[in-house]
């Protein structure tokens, strides 16, 4: 894997590098607009959030939420996204957007759906759901808890990813970025 930074994402999907489309490729069906996808990601981080933050609230109590694991959890954006990147075998390209709250990673690479949903997933087993378990496991590890709770809700576009792929992906099929959309053929 070669990470690139390619800077501020300016919102034209045409200005992301993408191999060439293979014949009958089918597009996920899904928001073309960035912003729009945003806003379905941002509504599904809320509810993962408010669940999470119960379940901290309801294992340990009100006193044991942390907020030094909230903080914690920010500064596990940059690392989230080069725990996608470690999934491609090629040239990965890393665009930032943080006034509109966007942080990606794309390549031109195929692949199969179930490297798709390890890499879309893999960031938010390491940074939320394991920490989030060792707190359910140990409730005065609060610290844990409320990292894990808020990047599992930082996970809420990859958990889409996830979905349109176990969805709309037949058995045998691949998938590559090209643009800013998800794609999948059959070989």
């Amino acid at each position: 894997m070669k990470l690139i930074y390619k800077g501020k994402f300016n919102g034209d999907a045409n200005s992301i590098p993408h191999g060439e489309h293979k014949p009958g490729a089918v597009k996920f069906r899904e928001p073309e607009d960035p912003k729009k996808l945003g806003l379905i990601a941002n509504g599904i981080a809320v509810g993962i959030i408010i669940a999470a933050v119960a379940g901290v609230i309801l294992r340990a109590g009100i006193r044991n939420f942390s907020i030094a694991g909230v903080f914690l959890s920010y500064i596990t954006v940059f690392p989230h996204e080069i725990l996608h990147g470690i999934c491609f075998k090629d040239e990965v390209y890393l665009y930032t957007n943080l006034k509109d709250g966007m942080l990606f990673v794309t390549g031109p690479e195929d692949m199969s759906k179930a490297r798709f949903v390890f890499m879309s997933l893999l960031p938010n087993i390491i940074f939320g759901f394991i920490p989030y378990i060792l707190f359910m496991i140990n409730p005065r590890w609060k610290v844990l808890g409320t990292f894990g709770a808020t990047c599992i809700s930082m996970g809420a576009g990859d958990y889409l990813n996830v979905f349109n792929a176990l969805t709309q992906m037949p058995k045998g099929a691949r998938t590559y970025l090209y643009g800013f959309n998800s794609w999948w053929y059959m070989p």
